[in-house]
């Protein structure tokens, strides 16, 4: 799995791009100093770095994703579990419910999706 560990501002700016894609160069020049006030060159230079890791892509000044968001949150999930807790989706899981009480759909749907994704 490739790492793509993204920096806060690379994370609102790659949003930026999920939610608007495909968009123009030039426009996204413009959202980003609306959005994020930040200069042409910052923008450039952020776009660069993130299609050099093979999130986007760049083409004829049109920009779109080669990674959707959905995808990228996911590796990141997997990471955080493999370098917070070994890998260990149990060890996750009872951190994360730790002190919390599940309400009967949640257990439901967590039981639901233990079965649907179990090895048989």
């Amino acid at each position: 799995m490739k790492a793509y560990k993204l920096t806060e501002s690379e994370e609102r700016f790659a949003e930026l791009i999920w939610q608007n894609e495909p968009i123009g160069s030039g426009d996204l020049v413009k959202l980003c100093e609306k959005e994020m006030n930040w200069k042409k060159s910052t923008t450039y230079t952020v776009l660069k770095k993130l299609c050099e890791k093979g999130i986007f892509q760049n083409e004829n000044a049109v920009v779109s994703s080669l990674i959707d968001k959905d995808e990228y949150y996911v590796k990141q999930s997997i990471r955080f579990v493999e370098d917070t807790f070994g890998g260990s989706l149990p060890k996750f899981l009872a951190a994360f419910i730790r002190g919390r009480k599940l309400n009967e759909h949640q257990a439901e749907e967590l039981k639901r999706l233990i079965d649907e994704h179990k090895e048989v």
